[in-house]
């Protein structure tokens, strides 16, 4: 500044109004503009760690994730965030544990002592999160999850009902009854259960009564894993006419299974997945029907919410905000058969 100051016979004051953009109405507009200019000549920037030693303020946000930055449809997450972050002047720092649980206490201690002034704590998937111990000044919010302790933190998941609903309307509204559903067994994954909450909400809407014989479930979410519950719904003596699926990589499985048998998407099979996940729903042919995860708007939400809290826009108690899961039609969805329970004919393996 003193050398701006020397050069352009200004005095130092004057120069550091401008790089602090509080000269409007303080300092000439021709003269402000030569400050700038010359500054960019010398590749000035502010020394942000100098200035938050006198603000008290870093301008940083503090991200925990726990596998996203790996995870394939989970990216958007960070994408959000990090574009949100930076349209309110904040920087996201991240630190990936990669799921080793004992990194959580130094991770977040790493990202405190650079002074962040929040902590948003990023899950690989929808569940209940134990959040780390952070002062009570710091805000902080669950990406794709709900804290443990719900007066500790902020959440923000994914509508999976609402989702589901809507998967299993859009079916409905072609003209099928016979809709089956494969979810994923167990605990682990809570959105396996609201999952098909939405489906069965959406068939008793429509005056469908839930057939048990048509709902069956994989191990996990992968494609190997749906094999035999694929088969168990295309052999049956009067199979479905429409399937919905917990995942893409599921309804990929199906997909599979269905040409293995002869049958044809969606002349014969309609299918909707859930994730939209890319390469995998807009790699298929014919393009999967499917449910989109709002990991960027989630991504965003989180990033909003602390910055909020930071400013004090809001004090309200914490919340579990739930993100819409849109549809999105491609062309894995038609009008059942005219004679759904026609014979399979098989093909050679």
């Amino acid at each position: 500044m003193k050398d701006i100051a020397a050069e352009l016979g200004v005095s130092v004051s004057t120069v550091s109004l401008v790089l602090n953009n509080r000269d409007q109405g303080r300092v000439n507009s021709a003269v402000a503009q030569r400050i700038r200019d010359r500054a960019e000549e010398l590749g000035y920037v502010p020394n942000l760690l100098a200035r938050g030693l006198k603000t008290k303020r870093s301008h940083t946000l503090g991200l925990l994730a726990d596998r996203v930055a790996t995870v394939p449809f989970a990216g958007p997450m960070l994408a959000g965030a990090q574009r949100a972050a930076w349209e309110e002047g904040f920087l996201l720092l991240v630190i990936d544990t990669g799921g080793d649980r004992r990194l959580d206490t130094p991770a977040t201690q790493s990202l405190l002592q650079r002074d962040v002034e929040a902590l948003v704590v990023a899950a690989d998937f929808h569940r209940e999160v134990v959040v780390p111990p952070v002062p009570a000044s710091v805000p902080t919010v669950v990406l794709d999850g709900w804290p443990d302790d719900p007066d500790s933190a902020d959440g923000v998941v994914p509508d999976e009902v609402g989702g589901a609903t809507a998967a299993t309307e859009h079916l409905i509204a072609a003209g099928h009854r016979r809709i089956a559903m494969i979810g994923v067994a167990g605990d682990t994954y809570v959105a396996a259960r609201l999952r098909r909450a939405g489906y069965e909400n959406a068939l008793r809407g429509a005056g469908i009564q839930p057939d048990p014989d048509l709902q069956v479930e994989a191990p996990d979410p992968s494609s190997r894993s749906a094999v035999p519950a694929a088969e168990a719904l295309l052999t049956r003596p009067t199979r479905p006419t429409a399937i919905f699926c917990f995942s893409d990589q599921i309804a990929l499985t199906v997909s599979q299974v269905a040409s293995h048998h002869g049958l044809r998407i969606p002349e014969d099979l309609s299918l909707v997945g859930f994730d939209n996940q890319q390469y995998v729903a807009d790699a298929m042919i014919p393009g999967l029907t499917t449910v989109q995860l709002p990991h960027d708007a989630m991504g965003e939400w989180a990033a909003r919410r602390v910055i909020a809290r930071i400013r004090g826009e809001t004090d309200d108690a914490p919340v579990v905000e739930r993100i819409p899961c849109g549809l999105v039609e491609r062309s894995t969805v038609a009008p059942p058969a005219a004679d759904p329970s026609a014979p399979i004919e098989r093909t050679a393996p």
